[in-house]
This record gives C-alpha cells, structure tokens and sequence, in this order.
C-alpha cells in the first residue's frame, strides 16, 4: 500500500473566510436570522448544520439556509480564497515519495472540488461532509498513515482511525488546544510539513498498513 496522506481543507489547505463570512452574512440579510459573518468565518471546521443550530436557527428552516448558502457559495467564495503557506508544496511532497493525497472535508463535496479545481490542485480522493470522528472510515477505507488539519476535531478523526495527527496552527485551535486533543505533531504551519514527512515516510508506511487493515471489508 502506498503512502497515504489526508489533508482537511479550510484553514489547512485554504483560507474561505472573507467569502465565508460574506456568504454567511447574505443569507442572515435574506433571512432575518442573526447569523454572524465573523464569527462564523473565525471559527471554521463544524459543518452548516451544526453552525446554524448554535445560531438558533429552528430545525425546520435549517436545510433551507444550508441550500441557500451552498448556491451563493460559488461566486462568492472561490474567487475570494487564497492557498495558506505552503499548501501546495505538502500535496506535492506526497507525490513526491510516490504516495496517495486524500482531502477529507466538512464542506459540501461540490464546493470543495471547485476550490482545488481553482487552485489547479489535483488529489487521488475527495470527501465531502465528514466531521470530527466521522472522517475515519473514509481515512481507514484509503489506508491514511497521516491526517493534517486545524481544528481539534480533525485530531479526533485521525485518533478514530488510527492515522498519525499532524495538527497546524493555522486555524481557530491553538498549539495547546491541538495537544491536549492528542495531536501526535503540531505545526506552525504547511510550510514545515514536507521535510517532517521526508524524515517520517517509512515508518508511516507501517501506520498506513495497519490503517487500511482496520478498515470494514
């Protein structure tokens, strides 16, 4: 099995939040709810629907709001996105040692692939709506010896599988918070990835094995 890497996309990968808190702020407008922009574009990981509950929005209305932001999302957010330091060169590292890229991501699938089509990315596998300890099926399914994300609960996906944590502080959770989680490594950013997985790609290899051995058949 070759070396598997999976990567989350917001605040990992890429930086959404001037159109996310824009996209955000359109739909309270239309809407009347008071969702807030900033905080919702500071705070990034969860997936909509949790993020439109903790604004209160009734249940009822809550795939209305979630199809609404999706179709604004296009035009707003992707042209306003912009790569974080050294995303590219992490992707690229992967291939590099002859490995698999998986991205693994609470956004909508649709969405996320116009973000690395824009940024003339390619990756092996994407997945789409998966959050915290729901990404390990799709990681263990590919055999993921690492999982890279920001947020505390991309360590919990990565501990679920059974994946090396590379955390980065690029996100809302900091280095402590990243820790205390489990987060095997915590970095400052991308940029200081690919010669951490230079030095580490054999013994992933083994991690890899027993990832893609855990996995349901």
């Amino acid at each position: 099995m070759p070396l598997t890497v999976g990567f989350d996309l917001d605040m990992t990968l890429i930086d959404p939040r001037p159109g996310m808190a824009a996209v955000m702020d359109a739909v309270a407008a239309e809407t009347g709810y008071p969702l807030d922009g900033a905080h919702f574009a500071a705070n990034l990981g969860p997936p909509l629907d949790m993020i439109y509950r903790d604004f209160g929005v009734p249940e009822e209305d809550v795939p209305r709001l979630i199809a609404r932001f999706r179709a604004l999302y296009p035009e707003v957010v992707i042209p306003a996105t912009v790569a974080l330091p050294g995303a590219a060169q992490a992707l690229a590292v992967v291939r590099e040692l002859g490995g698999t890229t998986i991205v693994v991501t609470g956004k909508y699938r649709a969405n996320a692939a116009l973000h690395l089509a824009a940024l003339d990315w390619e990756v092996d596998h994407l997945f789409g709506e998966l959050w915290s300890t729901g990404k390990a099926e799709a990681l263990k399914a590919h055999g993921a010896a690492v999982y890279v994300g920001d947020h505390v609960g991309d360590v919990r996906g990565a501990k679920a599988a059974g994946a090396v944590s590379v955390g980065v502080v690029s996100g809302p959770c900091d280095a402590d918070e990243l820790t205390a989680e489990g987060a095997d490594v915590v970095l400052p950013d991308l940029t200081a990835f690919p010669g951490w997985l230079r030095a580490n790609a054999d013994r992933l290899l083994s991690v890899g094995a027993e990832v893609g051995r855990s996995a349901p058949r």
